[in-house]
């Protein structure tokens, strides 16, 4: 059952708090990457962007929290259904949140540009069925869902982060949201949780600097195997 839900979008710390919420024991945490660790998580998404029946308890089977996309697009419908749960709304400045999004998940999964990444986005795509499933979902929900297609418009995309934002606060009872900056570390998260603070350090994760080189050791090894394939293709001829 879900306790805790994650309303902020993507990039203001969600991996951080994911971690932190399995620390404090509100885990399993859904995130996006679940839908690259569990095939059976990414084929409740598929049902559901396809228009099948998908109850939100079933999506949500196992899990104890939520945070990021996808599934913080449906925050709304998540705290209707998920009424004991608490939300958390994470949130950073909107130029910094706007630059993270550009250099990280839309290079990885934002449509593929006229230019040598989205070459290898392509490459990837028909290299890694499940990766491109993934990217399918994010594609639908973040890119065409959230930001109507206009993601690389900035003054939009940022418009549509402060919306975000302020229709969280005005649906969700101030007595049941933190809006929560993870530069605040452990303190009002576990005082708003009522849990008491871990003996350890507040996890700081999945940096763009970080998120860019798996993306880069990602990209090399799909390289290197589209290279030994035509190496090999060459041989028998």
């Amino acid at each position: 059952m879900i306790e805790v839900i994650g309303a902020g979008l993507g990039r203001t710390g969600t991996y951080s708090l994911r971690t932190a919420l399995e620390v404090l024991g509100f885990g399993p945490c859904h995130h996006m990457a679940s839908l690259g660790e569990d095939p059976a998580v990414l084929q409740r998404w598929e049902r559901l962007l396809d228009g099948g029946p998908e109850r939100w308890e079933d999506l949500f089977a196992g899990f104890g929290s939520v945070v990021d996309w996808p599934a913080c697009a449906y925050w709304e419908e998540l705290a209707d259904t998920f009424t004991g749960a608490r939300v958390i709304l994470t949130t950073r400045p909107a130029d910094r949140w706007y630059d993270s999004v550009a250099q990280t998940i839309y290079k990885s999964c934002g449509p593929p540009p006229p230019n040598l990444d989205g070459l290898l986005m392509r490459l990837e795509d028909r290299l890694d069925p499940w990766l491109r499933r993934r990217r399918r979902v994010a594609r639908t929900v973040i890119w065409d869902d959230t930001f109507q297609g206009r993601f690389t418009d900035r003054e939009h995309a940022i418009a549509t982060f402060h919306r975000h934002n302020r229709r969280v606060r005005e649906h969700i009872a101030a007595d049941r949201l933190l809006e929560f900056d993870v530069a605040e570390g452990w303190e009002p998260l576990c005082a708003f949780l009522g849990v008491p603070v871990p003996d350890e350090p507040f996890p700081h994760l999945n940096r763009a600097a970080a998120f860019q080189d798996g993306l880069a050791r990602r990209r090399r090894r799909i390289l290197t195997r589209r290279t030994a394939e035509k190496s090999a293709g060459s041989a028998v001829r």
